[in-house]
């Protein structure tokens, strides 16, 4: 079995010099994710929505590491205008991120629309982080190494993507549309590979997903038993969020990690155990839906997204 009290023993190439955005870094595996990363000597931006919580968590991580070099900035993925900013702040202040990991989500929540009428989850977990990549993939096409890596669940393969019914006004149900949301991750993913590479962008697309880790996640949910069994029966089966971090940081730093490849725990029902790749649900590789959802995502957010053709290799 995984151990569940130290720190995962695996290969850790050298970071300094690279920047990565992480959202949702302040818990769960965002904040196992940056620990990693800034072990590791990268330069890491947490993108977090509470920006006390985010100096609460740099001012705790250095003090295991002083020298880490964090950076707090604000970004609530379901505002549009936060978005934007963030992205601003970058392009205007820097600095220039060579990895973005979309970590952030929310899990099962009771039926909420956003200001905008999206349902949390969908516009959280996949409409925020589309219109992110979005506005940050002209600075990663000219990055070192350049990736995005979006973090989907293993639940995206009890998923279909109903477009007529996006919002939940219709009939919600928190688990349904969490599903829905890590399928739309699954699928922007390799809708974004598929068009990196039709424009020979050096920018690497991929995706990671935790297996089963002991994160605050479930206990955000609206239903009960989601909470009991999630929250609590299952807890003692569980990885720890450093563990469930190792695909999402083996997508974002392994050399041989490639555009278009899902990272996930390799053991049984890759619910834990050491990354490796895997398949996703075929659904996912549905070119006629990644193309519809590209659409409907452009116009859900306003955001228009063109993949820059690279002047360089």
């Amino acid at each position: 079995m995984t151990p569940r009290n130290r720190t995962p023993d695996q290969p850790q190439p050298d970071l300094n010099g690279r920047v990565f955005v992480v959202t949702g870094a302040t818990s769960g595996l965002g904040l196992a994710t940056t620990a990693a990363l800034a072990r590791r000597g990268a330069h890491v931006v947490l993108a977090v929505r509470d920006e006390a919580k985010g100096h609460r968590t740099t001012a705790h991580l250095k003090t295991h590491q002083p020298d880490a070099r964090l950076d707090v900035r604000h970004l609530d993925l379901a505002d549009p205008h936060s978005i934007h900013a963030f992205a601003q702040h970058l392009r205007d202040h820097g600095p220039h991120p060579d990895v973005l990991i979309n970590n952030a989500g929310v899990m099962a929540p009771p039926h909420t629309l956003t200001p905008h009428g999206h349902e949390l989850q969908f516009a959280v977990n996949h409409l925020g982080h589309f219109a992110l990549t979005a506005h940050l993939i002209d600075l990663l096409t000219h990055a070192h190494d350049p990736r995005v890596v979006t973090v989907t669940s293993a639940n995206h393969r009890r998923a279909r993507i109903d477009f007529d019914n996006l919002t939940g006004r219709h009939d919600y149900s928190p688990m349904r549309h969490y599903n829905q949301s890590k399928l739309a991750n699954a699928v922007f993913a390799l809708e974004l590979h598929r068009r990196l590479t039709a424009a020979h962008n050096p920018v690497r697309s991929l995706l990671a997903h935790p297996g089963y880790a002991a994160t605050h996640l479930p206990h955000t949910a609206a239903v009960g038993p989601v909470r009991l069994l999630y929250g609590h029966l299952l807890r003692p089966l569980a990885q720890t969020p450093a563990y469930g971090a190792l695909p999402q940081l083996h997508a974002a730093t392994a050399p041989d990690a490639q555009s278009g490849e899902l990272y996930a725990p390799h053991g049984i029902a890759e619910l834990r155990g050491q990354p490796a790749r895997t398949a996703p649900a075929a659904h996912a590789l549905d070119r006629a839906v990644g193309e519809r959802l590209w659409d409907v995502s452009q116009d859900l957010t306003g955001v228009p997204f063109t993949i820059p053709t690279a002047t360089h290799t």
